[in-house]
């Protein structure tokens, strides 16, 4: 029903290194967090697709990073729904020798080169995950009974303490683990679990990231400016009648602008000015004027003092 959103922080943190220079001290931390998040990510694609796999013999719809909003927002990795019950699973994808510990609860990861770092635990998510779901059901007065488990994304992955009261799977062992859970007792009839199935998509909201700067309190100053050619990748064109010119690979783009200006609104804040925009674009007051009117922002204030705003959930850069 749903595949996986891409990552705005992933690409926040690709365009903010791109925009630093090598030797800045943050890039560092920019490309920890990256791969932190490509592997999570790698790993939800192993779930994603020993599910693709398998047929299971009842009706089943899936959905992959949903967000929904409850008392608060909460964001699952997957969610199977079928007419008698949901299963949340929670994947990790981690290198290492892992221990779910209880008291207080918390994941130990242990690398082999001796580096241990310490992380909210799986089974807390996992647990308030279905606390949240089962309130946004009982929201719409639908009783489904809900199950979770947290998914190693690789078999190689050593658990040294397993989590004590939550069922630890790899991917291939998912499916005869949600075959075997039980189909007793009340079951939604077709026309509730479509309308679920439904509300489900239009209630998911994808999660939008501070922007880089804000999160590592990055200056402006140390932030490259510039229009990023969408087909070499540098940061070098040029503003011609009506297009942009690349000097490297000769290409035009007369909406290149798009493009650098979606990396603004990730990388350096979700606001931007008449001249925050010519000044990171490299154009003239009238140009600015006419690319941030052609973009459809939204705004405050009057046109000397105009603020514009982005609203990740409408997207103006599609």
């Amino acid at each position: 029903m749903k595949e996986r959103s891409d990552s705005l922080t992933l690409k926040g943190l690709i365009y903010a290194q791109s925009r630093l220079a090598a030797n800045h001290p943050i890039v560092p931390v920019l490309q920890a967090k990256q791969s932190a998040i490509e592997a999570g990510i790698g790993g939800e694609q192993r779930v994603t697709e020993a599910l693709q796999k398998y047929r299971f013999p009842f009706k089943n719809n899936i959905f992959h990073d949903l967000s929904l909003s409850s008392d608060t927002n909460f964001q699952m990795d997957h969610l199977i729904k079928t007419p008698h019950f949901g299963v949340i699973l929670e994947t990790k994808n981690m290198s290492g020798s892992l221990e779910f510990r209880e008291n207080p609860p918390q994941l130990v990861q242990k690398k082999d080169d001796g580096q241990i770092n310490y992380y909210e635990s799986p089974v807390v998510q996992l647990e308030r995950n279905i606390e949240l779901l089962t309130a946004w059901l009982s929201q719409r007065n639908i009783d489904l009974p809900l199950y979770g488990a947290i998914v190693l994304a690789y078999p190689k992955q050593h658990v040294e303490i397993p989590p004590a009261n939550t069922k630890l799977l790899f991917p291939n062992l998912i499916p005869p683990f949600i075959k075997d859970l039980s189909q007793q007792g009340t079951k939604l009839d077709t026309s509730t679990f479509n309308r679920l199935s439904s509300d489900l998509l239009k209630s998911h909201r994808t999660f939008i990231p501070k922007p880089i700067c804000e999160s590592y309190q990055i200056g402006l100053n140390h932030i490259q400016p510039g229009v990023r050619c969408g087909t070499c990748g540098k940061i070098r064109m040029d503003k011609l009648p009506r297009t942009w010119h690349c000097p490297i690979c000769k290409v035009n783009d007369h909406l290149a602008h798009r493009g650098s200006l979606a990396e603004w609104f990730l990388v350096v804040k979700r606001t931007i000015t008449n001249r925050e925009c010519r000044e990171f674009l490299g154009v003239d007051i009238h140009t600015a004027t006419r690319i941030l009117s052609s973009m459809q922002l939204k705004y405050k204030g009057t046109f000397r003092n105009r603020i514009y705003y982005i609203n990740f959930h409408e997207d103006p850069f599609k």
